[in-house]
């Protein structure tokens, strides 16, 4: 069966094919979320059944709604996380929009209207900190008596931890890419971190120093990690190519306000204005640093083109004989 994504409670299959349930944000589907899908699909085949498969998630953290000021940015768009947990192999992701309506529903009106009516759950798999209904009313135990009159079983999912006994976090995380520890984040993650957005004009200067540039818009879909250069594959169409990506302000030339994301192909020229290119974060290189010319800011990055090249395992450039 192929995976399939639904935007409201109201577009549910009607089929009322048993189901096996889990619910959460999954923000960054990390290594401790693919521990859940793995527990997921695993109890949905146990016993003999062949139960759909369904993650119950949301459009925006809840913070986004009762305390915006306070609420993370996400590590992946909604559409990134749709299709990181259907490549997990699951049936069926239903986003739910995290509205006051929502919100306000009563714990016995999430598990009649959600979980029985619309998707005759016969195994829920929560953590064991789960909260659901008007103000987190219901818990767990209070889950479990609803699956008991409902007809569906209650199972617990345990944290996935780091060697050192901490949780693996979206949180965690986020802190990991912000302070550059990106090997760190990638292991927490289980895959490389990526980003996507639209490649828009920029101020031309990397083609002045002999890097072309594709400049990222700034409503980039994922976490922008921290400032610095990166070692990167970028995807374009279905093809990967190599790719030096600089994330800052360009101190050397000091009049770029804000944050920006260029990536510089190695070895290829593609036309990408307005198209939409992901980039998938390998290793980080060095800091974002302030040089004193453009001719030295040119021969550093060549320096970094060289690392990259290395990092990635790609040929070095061809150098051409005199005539």
């Amino acid at each position: 069966m192929t995976g399939i994504v639904v935007h409201s409670l109201d577009d549910l299959p009607k089929d009322a094919l048993p189901s096996a349930v889990t619910i959460g944000k999954f923000d960054g589907v990390h290594r401790g979320h693919q521990a859940v899908i793995e527990q997921l699909l695993t109890e949905a085949r146990a016993d003999g059944e062949n139960l759909r498969t369904v993650v119950i998630t949301f459009d925006r953290h809840p913070a986004a709604l009762f305390a915006p000021e306070t609420a993370p940015t996400p590590l992946l768009s909604v559409a990134q996380k749709t299709e990181a947990l259907l490549e997990l192999g699951v049936d069926l992701v239903v986003v739910v929009p995290f509205t006051s309506e929502f919100a306000a529903q009563s714990p016995e009106q999430f598990v009649d209207h959600v979980l029985v009516e619309g998707l005759s759950a016969r195994r829920v798999l929560v953590g064991t900190d789960f909260r659901y209904g008007s103000r987190g009313a219901g818990d767990v135990p209070a889950l479990r008596q609803a699956g008991e009159s409902s007809g569906f079983v209650v199972s617990l999912v345990d944290d996935v931890c780091e060697q050192d006994g901490s949780r693996v976090s979206s949180t965690g995380i986020r802190s990991l890419l912000d302070a550059g520890r990106l090997d760190e984040a990638t292991a927490a993650l289980g895959r490389a971190h990526r980003i996507r957005s639209l490649v828009v004009h920029g101020y031309a200067r990397g083609r002045t120093l002999g890097y072309p540039t594709a400049n990222l818009a700034a409503a980039a879909e994922g976490y922008i990690p921290a400032d610095g250069v990166y070692a990167c594959w970028l995807l374009v169409d279905g093809e990967r190519y190599g790719a030096a990506v600089s994330i800052g302000n360009n101190p050397t030339f000091g009049d770029v306000p804000e944050k920006t994301v260029e990536a510089h192909a190695i070895d290829v020229h593609l036309d990408l204005y307005d198209r939409t290119v992901e980039l998938e974060f390998a290793a980080y290189v060095r800091p974002m640093q302030k040089f004193p010319s453009a001719d030295a800011l040119a021969h550093q990055m060549g320096l970094d083109e060289l690392r990259i090249r290395e990092i990635l395992n790609l040929p070095h450039a061809p150098t051409t004989s005199p005539e």
